[in-house]
């Protein structure tokens, strides 16, 4: 948890530390040692291509080759114990029927070695992963996996090795995972025959998000000529044409070591996994060539323009304005490393923040409730992309969003870019490098995932400085070195596509025809007996899916394998002003990270369904001497980003009792900690909430991604439903995060005068922004201690002479209870929306964290899981999407 879970002052009990904190690295060094071994080594089959320090990144690469198979290997030596594996194929379908997607699900249903169904959960308790997951992209799926024991490390390797190459492939987990036909009711042989399947039914909730279906268009419609012209996760409507044999083919073809990139991080010997990988999998194998490059894209002679249509979105800020339009143009080749660097940072330059050129032209003037869903730079293809545009946007306004980007391109090749914006980005870039993160390794695998799929360099990815002494030098040779690249990629470039998307209120009606119309053709074509062997069939898998699995072939470790300590992270607690204040010092690479929790406890009721808009809006309006957009520069410039974010933090011992605040955040280098506080001294005194435009430009865009979201995070807005009537927190959770609060940001985003709005907003600053209710973490180097916990008090002492005094709710005690008041009740609830998949959640008050009867019920709800789950600390989640045909 994020948040801070001990007292404000005044309480009259011992401080109860719950934040994350990352752990000392250890003394031994993973990367010197990587650096011993030498080109042409051989070690157990594998012979060494490359050795070379990235300092940047406190690690040592080593590369190295599969001598029998040609499988590519990249490890990561650092001093970090959450060590991560994972293999990379290259996928590249040539139809829309979800082979890759339907195959990465399938592979994780048993495997020779391990046969039991579902593997993957069954590890979950058998385990001390802190991450297993898989991802099918355009034209690779990933495997990867983390956790901190060795031993643990081994076990999951096994099983994924074991899942990956040596799959069981059952017709039952094809018609499971992908698709079949089935009786509605499975055990009534006259019930109407369906489509039913995981990803089937998977495919059609992501059909249901506009923004994930105009994504998908434009990528379709930019690379007409291969892979990319078609879905990998799956047509719903195409993805019935899939044969189980088809998929068995394609993991023969794709899913061979010689189509595979392993990757390994941490402070693990390396040796240990390349003899594990090679005993277990790859002496097994042969070379061949797999044949799965992706050709370049021919570029276009002139531009094109093109229109899809959606569905309506019933949430939208403003009905009238449901249209989208985008600009997207095809660059170059992502294997060219520093070309993408720079096009990377310039489209940063063009697009982030108010002080971007197209903000200014596209996002103030209210044409639009925000940026399309795919803007930006997109190095994801073998050829990269950059896009721009609108949504929430007039039909009647799309030649004048058409004209201003031409025009805004124009712009910037006569003037260019302000000096201080490219040292903004340059000061993000080096905050980011020296940032450390418990999920570094994955972070790191999904970085180099797109360059390594296409025989880029994956180290001299990593080579970041480089870049950037090399960016610096291009700049000062040749000072319109960015305009240039602006004239030849976006003024000169004829491989643009202009693809315009506009609601239809048929179109869910015509996708449901669509897809009735494919069930009768595959249902026309069956005889008396095809009928009688699917009702057999479609029992034989309900009896699987009912009968307890044997999960006794799978590996697990043993008490034994577990270090029985903890490493205790050394705290010191203080005060600054009065104010609680806890310091921990960490090797942070010269960052300093700055923590506040600020009460809601003095809050009257009627502001607290405000409070996510006030979070989103106080670090962006302006504040002190400084406009917004002198605000984002010197945020940029000064910090690695400021934020705060609402905090419902469930008591361990009481299911009635909860804590309730904002939590803010913020980071910088060690050099610029006056100037962090400043700013936020600045946000706490004179916060310039008065500005109506800039607050109606940040409401539209906040409604805009509110109403975005329900289709892709339905799961969760169900799972916060559910929990609403069971404890106290979660009924503030669905006041703050749930579908109470998308209505309140719609009903706002509606209003023509939001004077109101204003006056809560200031109202809300009184209460939160006040050293009275606040308590601090700070983290940094034991050299910059001293420091930063002086610059805390010079702040907390500027903010005290402005604060106004409220008394608590409770002064004796923190956290917010309603033990008396509070009665749980079971609720039901339906929430209608233009989407033909459901998501439905069912939540069962149980017993807290601390309860003595927590972990059994813990190890009961993990038997009960059937399709998806989420376990907390007051309440048993079970949730599923669902197609409305479910639902009878």
């Amino acid at each position: 948890s994020r948040g801070l879970n001990w007292p404000m002052r005044g309480a009259a009990y011992r401080w109860n530390v719950g934040i994350l904190i990352r752990q000392p690295l250890r003394s031994t060094s993973a990367s010197e040692r990587a650096l011993q071994y030498q080109v042409g080594q051989k070690i157990h089959g594998f012979t060494v291509k490359e050795v070379v320090a990235v300092p940047d990144l406190f690690l040592t690469a080593v590369k190295l080759t599969h001598d029998q198979t040609g499988a590519q290997y990249l490890h990561a030596a650092r001093d970090d114990s959450n060590n991560l594996f994972s293999v990379l194929f290259r996928t590249t379908p040539m139809d829309s029927t979800g082979v890759p997607h339907i195959l990465e699900h399938t592979v994780l249903c048993g495997s020779k070695k391990y046969p039991c169904r579902d593997p993957f959960f069954k590890m979950l308790n058998r385990s001390l992963s802190t991450f297993m997951n898989a991802f099918t992209a355009s034209d690779y799926t990933m495997y990867p996996f983390s956790t901190q024991n060795g031993k643990d490390f081994q076990n999951l390797l096994s099983v994924y090795l074991d899942a990956v190459f040596f799959p069981c492939l059952r017709e039952q987990d094809f018609w499971q995972e992908g698709w079949r036909l089935e009786n509605d009711k499975p055990t009534d042989l006259s019930s109407p025959l369906v489509f039913k399947g995981v990803v089937f039914n998977e495919m059609k909730g992501a059909f249901s998000d506009n923004e994930s279906l105009y994504a998908q268009h434009l990528q379709n419609k930019l690379f007409p000529d291969h892979t990319y012209s078609v879905v990998s996760g799956g047509d719903p409507l195409v993805i019935p044409d899939l044969t189980w044999e088809q998929l068995k083919q394609f993991h023969a073809t794709h899913y061979h070591p010689s189509n595979a990139r392993f990757f390994t991080y941490g402070d693990l010997p390396l040796e240990t996994h390349l003899k594990q990988i090679e005993e277990d999998a790859l002496s097994k194998f042969e070379r061949i060539d797999p044949n799965t490059e992706v050709p370049n894209q021919p570029h276009w002679v002139t531009p094109r323009e093109d229109h899809v249509t959606c569905g309506p979105d019933a949430l939208a800020p403003d009905p009238s304005k449901q249209n989208t339009l985008c600009v997207s143009y095809l660059l170059g080749d992502i294997t060219d490393t520093f070309e993408g660097f720079t096009l990377n940072l310039l489209s940063s330059l063009m697009i982030s923040g108010p002080n971007s050129p197209f903000y200014k032209a596209l996002i103030e003037p209210q044409i639009g409730t925000a940026f399309s869903s795919v803007v930006g730079y997109d190095g994801s293809t073998k050829e990269a992309s950059f896009s721009v545009g609108l949504q929430g946007m007039a039909e009647e306004d799309t030649e004048r969003v058409k004209q201003i980007i031409s025009q805004t391109i124009d712009d910037i090749i006569k003037d260019g870019f302000e000096e201080e914006r490219i040292e903004a980005l340059l000061h993000r870039i080096e905050i980011q490098m020296k940032h450390q993160s418990t999920n570094f390794g994955l972070s790191l695998a999904s970085y180099i995932a797109s360059l390594w799929n296409h025989n880029g360099d994956p180290v001299e990815l990593l080579q970041i400085s480089s870049y950037v002494a090399k960016f610096r030098q291009s700049i000062k040779e040749n000072p319109n070195f960015l305009q240039d690249k602006v004239k030849h990629y976006f003024k000169e470039n004829t491989h643009r596509l202009t693809l315009s998307m506009s609601p239809d209120e048929t179109y869910v009606q015509k996708q449901a025809k669509a897809e009735e119309e494919k069930l009768q053709k595959k249902i026309q074509a069956l005889s008396d007996t095809d009928r009688k062997e699917i009702y057999e069939k479609g029992l034989e898998l309900l009896a699987v899916q009912s009968k307890t699995q044997d999960a006794s072939c799978l590996p697990a470790l043993k008490v034994s394998d577990i270090e029985p300590n903890i490493p205790i992270t050394a705290l010191q607690m203080g005060t600054a002003g009065g104010v609680p204040v806890q310091l921990c010092e960490q090797p942070t690479n010269g960052l300093v990270y700055f923590r506040a929790m600020c009460s809601l406890n003095t809050l009257p009721e009627d502001l607290k369904r405000y409070v996510p808009l006030f979070c989103s809006v106080i670090t962006k309006m302006g504040c002190g001497p400084l406009d917004y957009r002198q605000q984002a520069q010197q945020m940029e410039l000064r910090t690695g980003g400021m934020s705060v974010s609402t905090q419902v933090i469930p008591d361990a011992n009481e299911l009635n009792t909860f804590e309730q605040g904002i939590l803010l955040f913020s980071s910088c280098l060690e050099q610029n900690l006056s100037h962090m506080f400043h700013l936020w001294s600045d946000i706490f005194n004179s916060p310039r909430l008065e500005d109506k435009e800039r607050l109606a430009v940040l409401v539209m865009m906040s409604a805009q991604e509110l109403a975005n979201g329900i289709a892709y995070s339905g799961h969760l807005y169900a799972m916060t439903r559910a929990g609403r009537d069971l404890t106290p927190a979660g009924h503030l959770q669905e006041m703050l995060a749930g579908m109470e609060q998308v209505r309140v940001m719609k009903r706002v985003a509606e209003m023509s005068d939001l004077s109101s709005v204003m006056r809560y907003l200031s109202r809300i600053k009184k209460h939160l922004l006040n050293p009275e209710n606040m308590r601090c973490a700070i983290n940094a180097t034991p050299q910059a201690m001293s420091d930063a916990t002086t610059r805390l008090e010079t702040f907390m002492k500027d903010v005290d002479k402005t604060r106004k005094r409220h008394k608590l709710v409770r002064p004796d005690v923190v956290k917010v209870s309603f033990v008396q008041n509070f009665q749980p009740c079971q609720m039901k609830t339906f929430f209608q929306l233009p989407f033909p998949v459901n998501f439905v959640s069912e939540s069962i008050r149980t017993v807290p964290f601390c309860h003595q009867d927590y972990s059994s019920a813990d190890v009961v709800i993990g038997k009960v899981h059937s399709t998806g789950h989420r376990r907390s600390q007051t309440v048993c989640v079970l949730s599923c999407g669902l197609p409305h045909s479910a639902l009878r």
